[in-house]
């Protein structure tokens, strides 16, 4: 659905430096998945949504939208293209002086369809998004949830094929951004809308995205389906905001003992390890460690525990020390990969 090659975008100032925002990424979303971009501020995930729909010209690379590159399109093909990609921003960007259902229209209005079939499909996306009450209310007189849902209803007008959410929720309260998101879901399943969703908030991800990838410094550091990510993140920045959600570091208290333990052990004919071990939905209930305890006879100890929720699965992180023979310790582990519980050595942090 949409691909995006090489992708360049540098600014110029008029001093000799230049900031360049998005070098040489690569992504595809596929038609009907939310697709997450994430990063810090400064990251460069805004502009490169804004390289989807042209509002951002890229120096070099491919823009392909639904089997076009918006790079080779006339200014015609290119006003055609961008009536199916709708667009909505963290500070609404609403007309005051026109009311609820005078916003919704104005998309309609603007490419010339007659009265009557505004006034049906504007009825329409009203009663999507739940705002039938405030047809006739201005912007001033909305909260910020209410004036989100204005700027989805008028992204909607045109019947588009992609939605761009460029940090839609990064105004508004948890409870407010929880519906939001809610919404985001329904309209994907019942319209089938490819959503692409640029943010700085983790917690976001975890509750809307099917697919996320992770940009800092322009570039895109990873990228994967949102349980893998959450399960075994490759960068320092992804675990760093994973860790705005599900804290997975242990306190440095903790790893100081940690290390006085290890290093009174030195020597000792079992070595101890230091493992954070993942589960994933019905494995989450499983008594996984007393089964690895009754069969090999590992010994352990739990630093630090937590489960949260993730794309609707239950997800459990444990970390755990651990003593035990070699042989013990295989088949410990063995046990938990079968189960498909991610095993990551944390030798990195002693």
């Amino acid at each position: 659905m949409i691909k995006l090659r090489h992708v360049s975008k540098a600014f110029h100032s008029t001093s000799a430096s230049s900031v360049h925002a998005v070098c040489d990424v690569s992504l595809t979303v596929s038609a009907g998945e939310i697709f997450g971009i994430i990063g810090r501020s400064g990251a460069g995930k805004s502009t490169l949504v804004r390289t989807i729909n042209r509002l951002s010209l890229p120096d070099s690379g491919e823009v392909i939208v639904d089997g076009r590159d918006l790079l080779k399109l006339d200014t015609r093909e290119l006003l055609a293209a961008r009536r199916e990609i709708g667009m909505i921003f963290q500070h609404f960007n609403l007309m005051s002086s026109r009311t609820v259902f005078d916003n919704i229209a104005l998309p309609l209005e603007l490419i010339g369809i007659p009265r009557k079939e505004i006034n049906e499909a504007v009825n329409k996306l009203l009663a999507l998004v739940g705002l039938i009450p405030e047809a006739h209310r201005y912007p001033q007189q909305l909260s910020g949830g209410q004036k989100q849902r204005v700027g989805i209803a008028r992204a909607l007008a045109s019947k588009p094929k992609v939605l761009l959410c460029d940090e839609a929720t990064s105004a508004l309260d948890p409870e407010t951004t929880r519906s939001i998101l809610d919404l985001l879901k329904r309209i994907n399943r019942e319209l089938g809308l490819t959503i692409v969703l640029i943010t700085h908030q983790m917690h976001v991800v975890k509750q809307i995205c099917d697919r996320v990838a992770v940009m800092d410094a322009g570039q895109v550091v990873e990228c994967g389906s949102v349980l893998s990510v959450f399960r075994s993140p490759q960068s320092n920045v992804t675990r760093s905001l994973i860790g705005d959600v599900i804290s997975s570091e242990l306190p440095e208290s903790v790893l100081q003992r940690v290390r006085r333990r290890i290093d009174g052990r030195d020597g000792d004919e079992h070595p101890d390890h230091l493992f954070r071990l993942s589960f994933v939905g019905n494995e989450v209930d499983r008594p996984l460690l007393s089964e690895a305890v009754k069969r090999f006879g590992i010994d352990f100890n739990i630093l630090h525990g937590q489960i949260d929720e993730v794309q609707g699965q239950a997800f459990a992180s444990l970390t755990l020390l651990v003593n035990a023979s070699k042989e013990s310790l295989d088949g410990a582990l063995a046990l938990f990969k079968e189960h498909d519980v991610t095993v990551e050595e944390l030798s990195h942090v002693l």
